[in-house]
C-alpha cells in the first residue's frame, strides 16, 4: 500500500507542477496586487479542489464529466472567465505604471484573491474529469475505495497549495525586478495573452 501511494503522489506531483490556468491566474495576482494576495489565490485554488474532490467522493462529479450538457456549460463559463481575467491583464498593461506600488483602492479594484482562484478552479471541468479518470487508478490497495480517493484528493490539494505557494514566494523575491514598468508591462501582456489562451483551451476541450 505504501508503495502504491508513493508512485500515486509521485504522479500528481509530476501533474502539479505542469503550468496551467491555475498558475497563469496566481501570476497574475501575485505580480499585480503583491504575494499576499497571490497566496489568497492559492488558497482558492486549494479549496476549489477539495469542492472537485468531496463532489468526486460522493458521486456527482461523475455525473458532470458523463453529461455532455453539464460539462459544456461548466467548461463555456470557465473559458469566459479566463478571458475575463486575460483582457484584464491586457487592459492593466496599457495603463501608465510609476516605480511606486499600486494604490491600496487600485489592488482592492481587482477582486477577491480567494473567490478568483475559488473560481477559476470550480469552473475548470478537466479536474471533475481527471479525479474521476485518473485518481480511481491511482488509489491505494486495501483501503475502502472513498477512503481512498480521499486521500488522494488531500494529497494533490496539499501539493498544488505548497507548489503554487512556493511559486508565489519566488515571485516575491524577484519583485524589484518585475516592479519595473517595462517588466511589468510585458509580463502584464503575456499573463493576459496566456489566460485568454488557456481560456480558449478550455472552450474547445473535450470530456
Amino acid at each position: 500500500m505504501f508503495t502504491r501511494l508513493l508512485v500515486a503522489t509521485g504522479v500528481l506531483a509530476v501533474l502539479t507542477m505542469v503550468p496551467g490556468p491555475d498558475m497563469a491566474v496566481v501570476t497574475k495576482r501575485a505580480l499585480v496586487a503583491g504575494w499576499q494576495d497571490g497566496l489568497r489565490t492559492v488558497g482558492g485554488i486549494t479549496a476549489g479542489l477539495l469542492a472537485w474532490g468531496a463532489l468526486t467522493v460522493v458521486g456527482l462529479a461523475a455525473v458532470l464529466a458523463a453529461s455532455a450538457t453539464a460539462y459544456t456549460v461548466v467548461k463555456l463559463a470557465g473559458a469566459a472567465y479566463l478571458g475575463f481575467l486575460g483582457v484584464q491583464a491586457l487592459l492593466q498593461s496599457r495603463r501608465g505604471r510609476s516605480e511606486s506600488p499600486a494604490p491600496a483602492g487600485a489592488l482592492a479594484s481587482a477582486g477577491n484573491p480567494w473567490r478568483t482562484g475559488l473560481i477559476s478552479n470550480l469552473f475548470n471541468p478537466k479536474i471533475a474529469v481527471f479525479y474521476t479518470g485518473l485518481l480511481p487508478t491511482l488509489a491505494p490497495p486495501g483501503v475502502s475505495p472513498h477512503l481512498g480517493m480521499t486521500l488522494l484528493v488531500l494529497i494533490h490539494a496539499s501539493l498544488t497549495c505548497v507548489w503554487l505557494g512556493g511559486y508565489v514566494l519566488a515571485l516575491a523575491r524577484a519583485r524589484a525586478f518585475f516592479e519595473k514598468p517595462v517588466v511589468r508591462r510585458t509580463t502584464d501582456r503575456i499573463t493576459g495573452v496566456v489566460l485568454i489562451g488557456f481560456g480558449v483551451k478550455v472552450a474547445v476541450s473535450q470530456p
